[in-house]
């Protein structure tokens, strides 16, 4: 099962029916994308948490006053089956530099910008807008 994939399903299923958080189940990737995402903007905060023994992560959703959510849309770009791997001459702009791409580089997970100015590719996990 493709885990990022789950989480960004998560994320646009409550945003789909406004809820104000949701959870997540807890892993130190998914936590570095809520830190990104927190970071950028696009959520209002986050939190991890154990329930049962197992552990979690509480992301705060954030909405435009017209109610939309403010992020408009998900996607996975690298999957288990089709790895997608750029250089750092090569690292994608979404939607004209409005969005986000969120990169695997050695050096830990960044967005597009920050790759770019690292001046590191690595593998594209997904795109944020």
């Amino acid at each position: 099962m493709d885990t990022i994939a789950d989480f960004l399903v998560r994320i646009k299923n409550a945003i789909g029916v406004r809820k104000e958080t949701v959870d997540v189940p807890h892993s130190k990737v998914k936590e570095e994308l809520a830190k990104i995402l927190a970071a950028e903007g696009f959520i209002s905060k986050y939190e991890a948490f154990a329930r049962m023994n197992k552990k979690f992560l509480r992301l705060g959703l954030k909405y435009a006053p017209d109610k939309k959510g403010v992020i408009a849309g998900m996607r996975r770009v690298s999957t288990p089956g089709r790895r997608i791997y750029v250089s750092a001459g090569r690292v994608p702009r979404v939607q004209s530099g409005f969005g986000l791409a969120i990169i695997s580089t050695s050096k830990g997970l960044m967005t597009d910008r920050k790759a770019r100015q690292n001046k590191v590719g690595g593998e594209v996990l997904c795109y944020v807008w």
